[in-house]
């Protein structure tokens, strides 16, 4: 990342830089992005669009969203559980998702393992490993924001060891930032405390 700070919209009001370079980046920054997730369902799709996304950027990703959620079930953890051959084989044909065989498998195969745990048992563990927010000062550029995390770390160690896969440290910070178990958004950006 650079060393850039926040950056004036067109609307005048101040956002991190990356939230400025597409339309669909605005909206996803504004709207979502460090917004609190809770849900196990919802904490899946997001815990497999970041998996998705590894490799690739996120705005391929944000832009196939929907195509994603029609693929997989709106990302109903009992409904994937269920996929089978032929929806395998369906989603490793679809040119609305990104069409990687390791994701595929791993998504389908995670969905297995959550499906038999206890309801809010994923929002739980998630959501345990979210820092105390009087322990990290606001970034103040891009620079400031880490790619990886102790508790990063510890959270993707622990999904690892409860069966899930294509889960890195990387991707579990990605997971917590876009989650909201962590505020990256820049000091002075309009929608750190919106």
């Amino acid at each position: 990342m650079s060393g850039d700070g926040v950056v004036p919209g067109p609307d005048g009001r101040a956002r991190c830089p990356w939230g400025l370079s597409t339309e669909d980046y605005v909206a996803y920054h504004d709207a979502e992005w460090g917004r609190p997730v809770h849900g196990d369902d919802a904490l899946f799709e997001r815990l497999c669009l970041e998996a998705f996304q590894s490799g690739l950027s996120w705005i391929t990703i944000l832009r196939r969203r929907e195509g994603f959620r029609a693929a997989f079930a709106s990302f109903r953890i009992a409904s994937v559980a269920q996929f089978g051959e032929g929806d395998r084989e369906r989603l490793l044909a679809d040119p609305g998702i990104i069409r990687n065989r390791a994701k595929i498998d791993a998504t389908l195969a995670n969905a297995r393992v959550l499906d038999a745990w206890s309801p809010g048992e994923l929002e739980a563990l998630i959501w345990s490993y979210a820092p105390d927010p009087a322990k990290r000062p606001a970034p103040r550029t891009t620079a400031d924001v880490p790619a990886v995390t102790d508790e990063s770390t510890a959270l993707a160690k622990t999904l690892k060891k409860r069966g899930i896969r294509f889960v890195g440290p990387t991707t579990a910070y990605a997971l917590m930032q876009a989650c909201g178990l962590v505020n990256d958004h820049l000091a002075g950006c309009a929608f750190r405390t919106a």
